[in-house]
């Protein structure tokens, strides 16, 4: 019965790709998620998930790996949402919306003209991560990597301006440069998110492992470690599920991660009691 459950799936090699995926982007998001809570920038994310759908659909289209198309996008979306919300007097909240609608109607539209039927709409949208190919998965671990790096050699400089941006800047912190890092970073992540849970449902990955440990610890770098056993405990699971149920894997995932969330809310509501 065990085995059947728990060893039986790890022996087809599609199923084991789609778990070392799992683990990465299970370690990732909550790393990132953590820094998008405390700078609140959830709808940021949301939007830039949403953006990515022209490159995407243009990457797909031509017969190429999506990343190939999604992540130039995204790190050029993330750029000019940044330098949009510093240099234009309208509030971040409307210059990201506005962007964020253009860009997904965009993409929506050149999928019209060049045929849906030769783009899968479902998989970007609630991502397939049981399909992952060994591209993927070898793209995805060199962006991890590379995400988990640049995240801990500016750790302490990108926490400072989380929680005091006018005292880091005062202290000699360069804001400015560490704030448009972290939406590089940002966009990368979301991308490498995509295959897992897909343009809808990228957002709760990012931020509902991270939200849930916020509720259990108070320290930002247990957060960032809880989180990070949330995401992978919550990605593993909802991929088993959603094998042996055979249900969509993103939404699946997704549902686990809220259930912890839930399970983490109700405590801290016990504990203020």
């Amino acid at each position: 019965m065990l085995y059947d459950l728990l060893i039986e799936p790890l022996t087809y090699n599609f199923f084991l790709q789609a778990t070392l995926v799992c683990v990465l982007i299970g370690i990732v998001c909550p790393l990132l998620g953590s820094f998008v809570i405390n700078r609140e920038l959830g709808f940021m994310g949301d939007a830039m998930a949403h953006s990515v759908l022209p490159g995407m659909i243009v990457a797909y289209s031509m017969g190429i790996n999506a990343f190939i198309g999604a992540l130039p996008n995204a790190i050029v979306i993330a750029l000019v949402i940044g330098l949009l919300v510093r240099r234009v007097k309208i509030s971040s909240d409307t210059s990201i919306g506005i962007i964020f609608s253009f860009l997904f109607s965009i993409g929506l539209i050149i999928m019209s003209i060049i045929g849906g039927t030769r783009i899968n709409l479902e998989e970007i949208l609630i991502g397939q991560v049981l399909s992952v190919s060994n591209l993927d998965l070898i793209i995805t671990s060199i962006l991890s990597v590379t995400v988990i790096s640049i995240t801990l050699i500016f750790y302490r400089p990108l926490v400072y301006i989380g929680f005091d941006y006018y005292g880091a800047t005062v202290s000699g912190i360069p804001s400015e440069k560490l704030d448009y890092l972290l939406l590089v970073l940002l966009s990368i992540v979301i991308v490498v998110s995509l295959q897992v849970v897909g343009i809808i449902l990228v957002i709760g990955l990012l931020i509902t492992p991270a939200a849930a440990a916020s509720l259990m610890v108070k320290r930002f770098k247990s957060i960032i470690i809880i989180g990070i056993i949330i995401g992978i405990a919550s990605s593993i699971t909802g991929l088993y599920f959603s094998y042996h149920l055979d249900l969509p894997s993103g939404p699946t995932i997704c549902v686990v991660s809220t259930m912890v969330f839930t399970l983490a809310l109700l405590r801290s509501i016990i504990l203020k009691k």
